[in-house]
């Protein structure tokens, strides 16, 4: 997270609300020599208070998973370059903006038997945001394909101890320069810019 306590967030309710939206994030473990990282679907409960994720079996955290094991995934959200051209006022600096937040836990292999429930809730918490299309479910495959295809990949949970969260968008700047800048972001660069833009225009109360 960023050290400036400006931008960190309070408000639990819509950090979670970010990640579930989001849907997706970076998972770490400790290993030897370098953290063990995946790039993982994640389903983040209401309260805040377990995730749900599912990996491939040769996945080396996977196979880590003899006991449970510290872990963190990171969730990022719209991100831009802000030049110091861009506040109309002296003496500024090169920066970047973001939203991202850090989940910390314990993570821990479910029981194979849990797979099918754990693809069906994610399965169900993606599609059902799918506009125009009837929701896709595991009953829809042949039962022999599915089974086959479970047996590659296994159910894990973390149970969550902090949630932390970062919405840098300029909060530390006079109202007009950090509007200014957020006028410029959608012709600059990063991800999701018009979104950053319209986030640094009307930062939300942290």
């Amino acid at each position: 997270m960023h050290p400036n306590p400006t931008f960190h967030s309070q408000d639990h309710a819509k950090d979670i609300a970010f990640v579930r939206d989001r849907a997706f994030g970076t998972l770490l473990v400790n290993g030897d020599p370098v953290p063990m990282v995946a790039h993982v679907p994640v389903l983040l409960s209401e309260d805040g208070r377990e995730v749900l994720i599912h990996l491939v079996r040769s996945n080396p955290i996977a196979r880590a998973l003899k006991t449970p094991l510290p872990a963190r995934i990171a969730v990022t959200g719209p991100d831009a370059y802000i030049s110091p051209d861009w506040y109309g006022v002296v003496d500024q600096v090169p920066t970047w903006n973001y939203v991202a937040v850090q989940i910390t836990g314990v993570l821990e292999l479910l029981p194979h038997e849990a797979m099918r429930e754990v693809l069906d809730t994610q399965t169900a918490h993606f599609e059902t945001r799918l506009a125009g299309k009837a929701p896709w479910t595991t009953g829809k495959m042949t039962p022999e394909v599915l089974d086959k295809m479970m047996r590659m990949i296994v159910p894990c949970r973390m149970v969550v101890e902090d949630i932390a969260a970062t919405w840098k968008l300029g909060q530390n700047k006079d109202d007009a320069v950090r509007v200014r800048a957020a006028a410029q972001v959608p012709g600059g660069m990063g991800t999701e810019l018009e979104a950053l833009a319209a986030l640094m225009a009307e930062p939300p109360v942290l």
